[in-house]
């Protein structure tokens, strides 16, 4: 495991002034620094992003469980635990532990020749700023496209 980002900050600690943090309920245990999800539509109850996740920010605070209030970063640069290998300037979705993975798949595009594009994911959570590989720290920019 390295740290890139350095010992000054921790997993889920936002790195600049640009952050927005909203505060959300849990509606479980969940792990500061793991991407979120949202799981209720009226009350900001959120829950720990899983795989293929639309992500909603990274948690900043842990909880043991639902009913705690927690402030979730929707936007800016944040310290995350890589859950596979991450690519910087990458857009980054979540793994099956809330953790950021490069998230491109290349698809067949026809418009009228042959073409392949990079199409990003609907469940994006960011744009990974450094790379880093299964259990490296490193700062990604969370935010929907």
């Amino acid at each position: 495991m390295t740290d890139y980002v350095g010992a000054n900050f921790d997993l889920g600690e936002t790195l600049g002034p640009e952050a927005v943090i909203v505060t959300c309920l849990s509606g479980e245990a969940i792990t500061k620094g793991d991407f979120v999800k949202l799981s209720d539509a009226t009350t900001f109850a959120v829950v720990a992003a899983t795989a293929e996740s639309v992500i909603f920010g990274v948690a900043m605070k842990a909880t043991t469980g639902s009913g705690e209030y927690i402030p979730v970063c929707v936007f800016g640069r944040v310290k995350m635990e890589c859950g596979a290998t991450v690519t910087a300037g990458y857009p980054v979705k979540s793994d099956s532990a809330g953790l950021p993975l490069n998230a491109t798949v290349s698809r067949a595009v026809d418009e009228g020749g042959s073409a392949t594009y990079t199409i990003y994911l609907a469940n994006v959570g960011g744009i990974a700023l450094q790379s880093g590989v299964d259990g490296d720290y490193i700062v990604v920019f969370v935010g929907r496209r």
